[in-house]
């Protein structure tokens, strides 16, 4: 999938030094690592958010081993969002919804999952399948993610995490900054308390802000 991005950049002439800011988030979060360890040179900057050098059990083996079977169990849609809401904090589903429209955050949020869901062609469950498969064999290990920082620039590079993140779990987010040489060395960490996995969503003016500082930052670099 990061030689797909590769193409369709040379396609559209993005190929010049620096030129490309790279926002990558859960899965999209481990193509960016592979789209920078391919191209380096061509990383302006790279925000990676809720995401993981490799998956790791954090939780002890069974229950790990629970939850990824759980994944793939087919489940009825009311099941399959009462599920999809624990992956974003309960204080935001309550809140008033954000764009208007509906009731809460919540309310939208269930619409938007429902509406995917029922679009059979665009959201099929052997794309799942094969999402969750791509996503449970990314390995970087602690090696390639420094050659990253290194080759991309510490000072370009910023992760964001959720502290109840229960689909990518906040330990991955520290061992992700460690491997790439820490804060100390000029890597940017962002943790957002009692926050879930879709940061985007639960902190978007917050999210906004810190990626448009970043481009700022590194534009001017």
């Amino acid at each position: 999938m990061a030689k797909d991005i590769l193409e369709l950049l040379d396609h559209v002439k993005w190929t010049s030094s620096r030129q490309v800011h790279l926002v990558g988030i859960s899965m999209g979060g481990m193509i960016a690592q592979e789209l920078a360890l391919l191209e380096p040179e061509r990383i302006a900057s790279l925000t990676l958010v809720s995401t993981a050098a490799e998956l790791i059990s954090t939780v002890g083996y069974l229950a790990h081993l629970r939850e990824r079977i759980n994944i793939l169990i087919p489940k009825s849609i009311d099941k399959q969002l009462a599920e999809i809401k624990t992956r974003v904090s309960s204080t935001w589903l309550a809140a008033p919804d954000s764009d208007g429209g509906f009731p809460t955050n919540g309310d939208r949020f269930a619409a938007q999952e429902l509406k995917k869901r029922m679009d059979t062609k665009g959201f099929t469950r052997t794309g799942f399948i094969l999402q969750a498969i791509a996503a449970a064999y990314h390995k970087k290990t602690a090696k390639q993610i420094q050659e990253l920082a290194e080759r991309v620039g510490r000072e370009r590079i910023q992760v964001m995490h959720g502290t109840i993140d229960n689909l990518i779990t906040f330990p991955h987010a520290e061992i992700l900054v460690r491997s790439l040489g820490g804060e100390e060395a000029g890597i940017k960490k962002y943790v957002f308390e009692g926050k879930g996995h879709y940061l985007p969503l639960e902190e978007r003016k917050e999210f906004k802000r810190l990626v448009e500082r970043m481009i700022e930052k590194t534009e001017a670099l």
